[in-house]
This record gives structure tokens, sequence and C-alpha cells, in this order.
């Protein structure tokens, strides 16, 4: 079996689920999110792109109803013993291959949570299940509670966080000599991704962004690409990627001399990046990043030009996203705990001048100070 971590690992991850189960007088859970299976199974697919549900019990058993494509995958990647194929036919509807077998299963009246917030639940998905549950048990949603057990990572997932941290610096580093007037966009993206490739890394959850002049203040990806010129912005957000455990990066590389806005904005960044380490660690929220973070961009007038976010926890992801559930944003009461992966970020987009700048991180939180995973600085990056 091709298996990142040890059976130990996914018994002790099993035993936490079906303790915070208990405590939430669940009977059984209806798991449709990648990452949840991945994390507790080790089942590794982008099949859920299909209909998949993994049905765990609260007695710890587990059963994966998913396609014939995926039937040799989960046996492969992951510890199941149980899978149940729904055949593909016309007018197919495998909400009720999972009714008959969480029937086999004698969960008949009982009480289920269901992961609904999840991109491998669609909304005709949603409203197929809860038709076919109604009358046969009592379904709640549950969409975070995987979620939230999966923020602390235990000392095997922080060695593939701090891999992917490695091949995002190393994918910096491919991408700077190219960075200049005259440079190609694509063969800046190329040698980022096969930066991270030639480590060993996986695809990221979701694409790198790049951006260069007006492109630059963009918060995601784009197609098209173009040749920087002489006097340039260049924004990257990009991650290294190991066992689908990400680390991201973000920074607006300035081609030529930066300008006064320039040097305000990445002034602005800094601080604020360098004040919220004092936030990142126990006995604070992911709401007190967020209310630092607008505390000092806002008492510089920046208000309109930065976003309602400045990070969030990174895990194993799966597309289209590397972002977790969790994010800094205004009263979320989520406590920083140690052995969290957490990026930070600034992004501050000036529409009126058209100028970008960005800075931002991955950090490993600690009992005391976060340690940040990147063995580059903080610096202004000038080309």
């Amino acid at each position: 079996m091709a298996l990142h971590f040890d059976r130990s690992d996914y018994a002790e991850r099993l035993e936490r689920l079906t303790s915070a189960m208990q405590a939430e007088k669940l009977d059984a859970m209806l798991l449709f999110a990648q990452e949840s299976m991945y994390w507790l199974t080790g089942y590794d697919t982008f099949g859920y792109c299909f209909f998949q549900c993994l049905v765990v019990k609260a007695d710890g058993s587990m059963t994966l109803l998913t396609r014939s494509a995926d039937l040799r995958q989960a046996r492969h990647t992951s510890i199941l013993d149980n899978v149940v194929i729904w055949v593909d036919r016309v007018n197919a509807d495998p909400t009720v291959d999972l009714k008959n077998l969480l029937s086999d299963m004698d969960l008949l009246g009982c009480r289920m949570g269901v992961e609904y917030d999840t991109h491998g639940m669609t909304g005709r998905v949603a409203r197929l299940l809860d038709n076919q549950l109604a009358s046969f048990c009592e379904i709640g949603d549950a969409s975070y509670l995987v979620s939230r057990l999966r923020l602390v990572k235990t000392p095997a997932e922080v060695a593939h966080v701090v891999r992917a941290a490695e091949l995002a610096d190393d994918a910096l580093d491919a991408a700077l000599p190219l960075i200049s007037a005259g440079g190609s966009e694509a063969a800046i993206l190329a040698a980022m991704q096969g930066a991270v490739f030639a480590g060993g890394g996986d695809y990221p959850a979701n694409e790198f962004i790049i951006g260069s002049g007006t492109d630059a203040l963009l918060c995601r990806y784009k197609a098209g690409r173009r040749t920087l010129d002489a006097q340039d912005q260049l924004t990257l957000e990009w991650a290294g990627a190991s066992a689908h455990y990400h680390a991201a990066m973000m920074r607006t590389v300035i081609v030529g001399q930066p300008t006064p806005r320039h040097r305000e904005l990445y002034s602005a960044c800094r601080e604020t990046i360098l004040a919220i380490e004092e936030v990142l660690r126990p006995g604070h929220s992911f709401g007190d990043v967020f209310d630092t973070h607008a505390r000092i961009i806002d008492d510089r007038g920046l208000t309109r030009h930065r976003l309602n976010a400045c990070g969030y926890s990174l895990g194993a992801r799966f597309s289209p996203s590397w972002m977790e559930h969790q994010m800094f944003h205004a009263g979320n009461p989520q406590e920083i705990l140690p052995d969290m992966s957490l990026f930070v970020h600034m992004i501050i987009m000036d529409s009126d001048s058209g100028t970008a700048m960005t800075l931002g991180q991955t950090y490993l939180t600690t009992q005391g100070s976060p340690r940040s995973l990147s063995r580059h600085d903080l610096d202004l990056i000038q080309r």
C-alpha cells in the first residue's frame, strides 16, 4: 500500500474522530470531503468530482461507497477494507445506493452528521441525499467536525509541512534568475512548478498565482502570459506540496526601481506581518490576528486597498483550493494552538495608482513564538 503515515497514525485519528462523534451524539458520519477521507484513511484520489461517500460508524467501522474507477485507488492508497461500488448508468442516483448501504450497516433511525461544506458535495447531491434520508434517519450538518480535528498537526504531519516549505523556497529560488526586463511569465511559472516536482512534491490544490503589470493586482490565477517590462511589478503566490500538505508563500517582486508607493505599501506589509508574529501564538485567536492586520493597515489610511482576511490554516488539501476552513477574519474565535501550520499574507492592492504589494509566508505555531518555515527573509525583492 502507498501510505504516507504509519497505521498507528490512522488509528489515532479514527479514535479522535469517534470521540468527537460521541461528544456530538452522532451514530455515524457521512464524509464527502476528500481531505477528510485522506486524513482518516490515506485514500488519495481526484474521484471526488463524482459521487463518493465514506461512512464512519461510532464503533470505528468504515465503508467507502465509490465508483469502479476508484476501487483499486482505494485499495492501493488507503487502509480501507470495505469498498462498495455504485454502478454508472442512465439516471443513476447513488444516494439510493448509499441509503441501501446505511441500511446494511444497521443505521436506520440513527443520528448522522454530514459534510455538506465541501467541494465533494454538489447542490444536486445534497438535495438527493436529503430526500433519500429524510424518513430513514436524523441528519445534521457536521461539515467542520473533521476539519477542526485536522487543525493541530502531528509530528509526522509537521514533517510533510516542513518539506512543503522547503519546496516553496526552491520554487522561489528557481524563479528569481528569470525575473528581469524581458523575462517570460511562462518560463517563471514553469520553473517554479518544475522545482516542486523535481523535489518530489505534488501538484498544488489550486493554481499558482502569477501576474505582472496591471495583472499584479489580481489575487487569482488567470490564463495568459506576458513579458516583463523594464519597469514592472510581478505578484506571485505559490505553495510547495508534500503528500498533499501545503506551505504557501506570496511576494510582489519589483522589476526596475520601486515607486514611492511601492515602498509605502511594502513598509505597511512588513510592519503588519511582524506585528502578527507577536500574536500568532497560544493565548490569542484567529480573530486577533485579523484585528492586528486591520488596525495597522487602517491606521495608514489603506482600508480601501486591503482584504477582509489575512491568511488561513494550511494542511492536506485537494483541488480546487489549498485553503482550510479556518481563516484570519474578523470575529473568528478559533484559538491558536501549538503545531498549527498557518499562512499569513499581506495583500494591498491600490487600484487608484495601479500599485500592487504582497508579502506572505507559512508559520508553524509553538508554545511561544511562531516558527517561520521559509529560509527567505521578508525583504522587498528587486530585480
